[in-house]
């Protein structure tokens, strides 16, 4: 447990990781856009590890806070066996009540999260500190000899028993995750100061009580304390784990956000519950489907022991894949030696992988879970994006080049009325086809046409004089792009109001907007097999509408259908 600790989470997420930042940022798609940056042969790979890292991470996401919720309410058999009868129930009214308070926003109760945590951790580190003191044996725990020859001497017992061990390394990859929010510095400081100190001193206390009193096996981490202090301790380890949880969960919104914006998965509905912190944010869907999950594996395992065997498999995996993106980004984006990032990185993933075959073990009793929905996800990302691809091509053929629908339209001018229209479209280039509809039936063009595409970049977020490209194409037509990072929600408001302060002055409330809204239909000559493309079409189906998801007021708004195989 001690070098797993300074290994795994101290030196390779909080030494190394942390500093591998995009532009302040950091998680999965932040280490995979480093490395496409610079490693663009291996693009293609780069984007399967992200995409599968991402996968894992909801698995993750799922059964944290089932298992951290039913840890803590499980002290309450230690006061007293009465309580069993209650855990679960209990457990099940904190999880959907943590869930029920997301669309809240997390800006006012954050504020006691820090203390709450403070507490908690100095409260750990005095029950280790208090049984360490009564005998030092465990101390040479230091020796990482120890823990080899175990293994080395146990065989498949002492690598289930790694796979036990791994549970102290959990959260390690929110540490990275949470960069963004918090800062490298702050996050350093808070773990060398704080965090690590009171962990060691928690698992030496642990360790030193089960030498004096192996009955304590039961749960060592209670028993640590006297029975007066136990209430307390569960009421306490309760709050903790539900900040735990939300930590999760506010990490689930950010990463279906960054999935989105990369073109992943079709839009969602994002709400912002805070008007001063960007990342603050809240996704319905998201969240009531992550309900469900956690609810669902509560009710299968039921204790955390039995969640213990499901836990580990999707977190191994999560940080074998980081630590391959991380092999790119230290060779290639650091400039280091290929044999200098070998030495580093090679027996960090070495130790992570027979990591990930000890939880392997577990499979057959819980362990295939968590795999099971990082398949279901992506498989998902993969529809979607291959869907997405096919209905690109497709649309492409009833589009024509902007360049020359201008030309021919200044050859032979139609009807002009007045005022502006904004087309929304993916491509810049390509006329949008809500436009060639409206030249087709309505036979008239406004006396100004914005031609507008919003591109999601590599970065988690652009600069504000780098958000806006405007182009005159002609004096009846204007293309504006707008950029945006993987980590931001694109408004049309906010871009109308940069726009502004360009000289291009559009008034939203004197604008009409055309959408095309495509009507998606199966067909034999398909690319993709039958049930991708039905499960495509079903995923579109499901996609925000682009007037509420960018933010564009609905009375301004002129829908143009269309029927489109897939």
């Amino acid at each position: 447990m001690v070098w797993t600790v300074v290994l795994i989470v101290t030196v390779k997420y909080v030494i190394i990781l942390l500093r591998a930042d995009n532009n302040g940022e950091g998680g999965t798609f932040a280490l995979m856009s480093l490395g496409q940056s610079v490693a663009t042969r291996s693009a293609p790979l780069l984007t399967v590890l992200g995409v599968l890292g991402a996968s894992f991470f909801y698995g993750d996401a799922i059964i944290t806070p089932a298992i951290s919720v039913l840890s803590a309410v499980e002290g309450l058999e230690v006061i007293s066996p009465h309580f069993k009868k209650i855990v679960l129930p209990l457990t099940l009214v904190i999880i959907i009540g943590l869930f029920s308070v997301q669309s809240r926003g997390t800006a006012r109760v954050a504020q006691f999260f820090g203390p709450i945590t403070l507490v908690w951790f100095l409260v750990m580190a005095l029950g280790g500190l208090y049984h360490l003191v009564g005998d030092f044996r465990v101390l040479q725990a230091l020796n990482p000899l120890y823990g080899i020859s175990f293994v080395a001497q146990n065989g498949m017992t002492g690598l289930s028993g790694m796979g036990l061990v791994f549970l102290c390394a959990t959260g390690a990859e929110a540490l990275y995750a949470d960069l963004g929010h918090f800062g490298r510095r702050p996050i350093q400081l808070a773990w060398f100061w704080i965090v690590l100190p009171s962990l060691m001193l928690n698992y030496f206390g642990q360790g030193a009580l089960l030498l004096s009193d192996p009955a304590a096996l039961k749960n060592p981490f209670f028993l640590m304390y006297p029975s007066w202090a136990l209430p307390i301790m569960v009421i306490l380890a309760t709050m903790a784990t539900i900040i735990a949880s939300q930590a999760v969960i506010t990490g689930a919104f950010s990463i279906t956000r960054q999935a989105i914006q990369l073109g992943l998965l079709p839009r969602q509905l994002i709400k912002h519950t805070s008007e001063s912190v960007a990342g603050q944010i809240y996704l319905p869907r998201v969240n009531w489907i992550l309900c469900a999950g956690v609810v669902i594996v509560t009710l299968m395992f039921q204790s955390s022991s039995k969640l213990a065997a499901a836990y580990g498999v999707s977190v191994t995996a999560a940080m074998v894949i980081d630590s391959m993106m991380a092999f790119f980004v230290i060779w290639r984006y650091w400039k280091w030696n290929i044999w200098k990032t070998a030495a580093l990185i090679v027996p960090l993933m070495l130790i992570e992988q027979v990591f990930f075959f000890a939880n392997a073990l577990k499979i057959p009793d819980g362990g295939w879970f968590p795999l099971a929905i990082a398949a279901f996800i992506g498989v998902l990302i993969q529809s979607w994006t291959r869907g997405s691809r096919v209905l690109t091509k497709a649309t492409r053929k009833n589009e024509a080049e902007l360049g020359w629908l201008v030309r021919k339209l200044e050859a032979k001018p139609p009807h002009r009325v007045p005022g502006t229209a904004v087309f929304l479209t993916g491509d810049p280039e390509s006329a949008p086809t809500a436009l060639m509809h409206n030249l087709k039936h309505n036979r008239v063009l406004h006396e100004r046409n914005i031609i507008l595409t919003i591109k999601s970049e590599d970065t988690p977020r652009v600069v504000r004089h780098e958000r806006i490209e405007i182009e005159r194409v002609s004096d009846n037509f204007i293309r504006v792009i707008a950029h945006y990072g993987f980590m931001e929600t694109p408004s049309v408001p906010k871009i109308l109001e940069y726009c502004k302060r360009k000289d291009l002055n559009i008034e939203i409330s004197q604008s009409s907007f055309f959408l095309s809204r495509r009507s998606l239909k199966t067909t034999i000559r398909s690319e993709m097999p039958r049930w991708q493309e039905r499960l495509f079409i079903f995923l579109a189906g499901t996609a925000e509408d682009a007037t509420a998801y960018f933010q564009i007021p609905t009375d301004r708004v002129v829908e143009v259908g269309t029927q489109v195989m897939v």
